[in-house]
């Protein structure tokens, strides 16, 4: 809703009720894609476990862009680049979990998830050897943790 109000600039009664029957139009339609839980008492808890998942995310993206740029400015960067294709499967189950982790991998530095396959199998490309060897590591275990899986 705070989106409706600032992209539109309208605070008259007339776009904020537009606005409203909007955002319930499509909190209805969408509202089992982010998490689709048959226990409903359980959908509180994944929000708070996702939110708490981004700050410890953007740590390592940070962590990631440190090494990149050591990569990139090191003397010997064409001996320490060793680019390659790692591919895995995965156990996480539900789309939602593959999803998170797949967007999670490609924004980290160094890493970009080129194919996810329908039954879980990941090709992820590593810039290094260091990059690679988190594949699949921490990362697939809190976004496992997110969705109880």
């Amino acid at each position: 809703m705070v989106t409706w109000v600032v992209l539109s600039g309208k605070f008259d009664v007339f776009h904020l009720t537009l606005g409203v029957i909007s955002c319930a139009i499509v909190s209805f339609a969408s509202g089992d894609m982010l998490f689709s839980a048959k226990n409903v008492s359980r959908v509180p808890g994944q929000w708070l476990r996702f939110i708490l998942y981004v700050p410890w995310l953007l740590y390592q993206i940070f962590r990631a862009n440190m090494h990149v740029m050591r990569l990139v400015f090191h003397p010997r960067m064409m001996e320490l680049i060793n680019p390659q294709m790692v591919k895995y499967k995965t156990r996480l189950d539900s789309e939602m979990a593959r999803f998170i982790y797949a967007n999670s991998i490609t924004l980290t530095p160094g890493t970009i998830t080129v194919y996810v396959s329908l039954y879980g199998s990941y090709t992820v490309h590593a810039i290094d050897d260091l990059s690679a060897e988190g594949l699949p590591g921490e990362m697939e275990m809190r976004v496992a943790a997110i969705f109880g899986e």
